[in-house]
């Protein structure tokens, strides 16, 4: 078994450095308590074996695998993508397109931990910014990191509660930070495409440790196409998608293959000390036991007939004579294995660079790229006489069948295409349109007077 420390080539020493910048509690984002002096934050960026862990600390200290966790789950449970099996009123919200404002997993898990990691990056910013001693090469690798993750979590934020507070700066600004009021979404997409931008321009090729565990060039550009493509830029997503694709640094595997650690179709995930992914510890369940999540049935039955997807990535069980359908992509639910929690895949890339073609009307190469996907699922040719809408349902339908169960792609894509009144509307009786953004966190704004409320809540 390849342990975290080997994964990344260095030790594995941010218990230390934790104390210092990289702490996580259920304390609110705005009760962070006070900020470490410059001295020692100048100390932990003096030299590059300390600065390359403290970064680590990003992947691996409580917010992402918090984020890995939760996020798919949640998000998923928003749209048509996945249920969970037990009686649960905060978790019925979310299900329900109902969250209420004190739905103490809103706050807690995807507000909290967001706001965390990005904390966290931005107090690692800041001593890589200040920092003289460091090696100029790791210096940018190091930044390149702390602002793709940064971005990262504000890619959630903003799709997930819209006009969100932007805080770019480390702990000496907390006070500040602390009572800042929403920044106009669209001001937030220009930092996170920016943020890309950086770390694209610092990051190497090259992965830096093993098993993709630590972003590079190519994970900030896949993340960048996924930018513009949500912000309809469809000419800067079609290039940037086709960046990665031409890099012939990846490929697509068979659907039984996809998941594993050595998969080439991986292009950023982030490890464990097990092998077992939060995914597969979740998705799966044992012998006889009703599973903790089950796909919906309309998703399930969305599938073609003779796609390979759904007899490789999605399985049965009966239970009491109901069938419960599972997201079977990790196959791994406990003890030790060969899966990590993959965070972006090479697929997506065909996905994107598809629809920003048709949207720009290449209706033959969107095809294409979009057949690329349905051969690897073992399907046929779609229709050749199929319109651009027509071809942008295909699209839509591909992105369900191909990215169900990770990162609450359906639910975002929902949103951001319109579709959400239409199809979630036609499914849960509760819907309503304002369900398209989560409630700020009552807390959040009882603390920061300066927090407005979205529509509906």
């Amino acid at each position: 078994m390849i342990t975290i420390h080997k994964i990344f080539k260095g030790s594995f020493i941010v218990a230390a450095i934790s104390s210092v910048f990289l702490l996580s509690s259920c304390e609110s984002f705005v009760e962070l308590g006070p900020p470490p002096t410059q001295t020692v934050l100048g100390d932990v960026f003096k030299t590059d074996a300390s600065a390359s862990s403290a970064v680590q600390g990003l992947y691996t200290g409580t917010p992402m695998p918090t984020m890995i966790s939760n996020y798919s789950f949640f998000l998923g449970m928003s749209a048509d993508d996945i249920q969970y099996n037990t009686p649960s009123t905060l978790y019925d919200e979310f299900e329900n397109n109902s969250i209420t404002v004190l739905n103490g997993f809103n706050e807690n898990t995807i507000w909290f931990y967001a706001y965390q990691l990005i904390k966290n990056a931005n107090n690692a910013l800041v001593g890589l910014n200040n920092t003289q001693t460091l090696t100029p090469a790791v210096k940018d690798q190091l930044t390149g990191e702390a602002k793709f993750i940064r971005a990262f979590a504000y890619f959630y934020l903003v799709n997930l509660y819209g006009d969100v507070p932007m805080p770019l700066t480390g702990d000496a600004d907390y006070m500040t930070n602390a009572s800042l009021s929403r920044t106009d979404s669209k001001l937030v997409w220009t930092q996170i495409i920016s943020d890309l931008k950086d770390a694209q321009s610092l990051l190497p090729a090259a992965y830096v440790g093993t098993f993709k565990a630590r972003i590079n060039k190519w994970a900030a550009t896949t993340l960048l196409a996924r930018a513009y493509l949500y912000n309809q830029d469809w000419a800067n997503a079609e290039s940037q998608a086709s960046q990665v694709i031409n890099s012939a640094v990846y490929s697509l595997q068979t659907p039984a293959n996809t998941f594993i650690n050595t998969s080439p179709e991986i292009i950023w995930q982030v490890a464990n000390l097990t092998g077992v992914s939060a995914f597969g510890a979740n998705y799966l369940a044992s012998a006889g036991v009703i599973p903790t999540y089950s796909m919906y049935d309309t998703l399930y039955n969305s599938f073609e007939p003779v796609d390979l997807r759904k007899s490789n990535w999605a399985g049965v069980s009966n239970i009491g004579g109901k069938n419960y359908y599972f997201v079977n992509k990790y196959k791994v639910r406990a003890g030790t294995g060969n899966e990590y929690n993959i965070m972006l895949r090479y697929a997506e890339l065909y996905l994107i660079r598809a629809e920003a073609r048709l949207q720009q009307n290449n209706l033959k190469d969107g095809k294409t790229d979009l057949e690329v996907i349905r051969t690897r699922a073992g399907l046929g040719a779609l229709n050749a006489s199929l319109n651009q809408s027509q071809l942008l349902l295909a699209v839509e339908q591909e992105r369900k069948v191909e990215l169900f169960g990770e990162w609450g792609h359906r639910w975002l894509d929902l949103k951001r295409t319109n579709r959400a009144n239409a199809v979630i509307g036609g499914q849960k009786p509760t819907w309503k349109s304002t369900a398209v953004l989560y409630p700020i966190p009552e807390n959040q704004r009882i603390s920061n007077k300066n927090l407005t409320q979205n529509p509906g809540y």
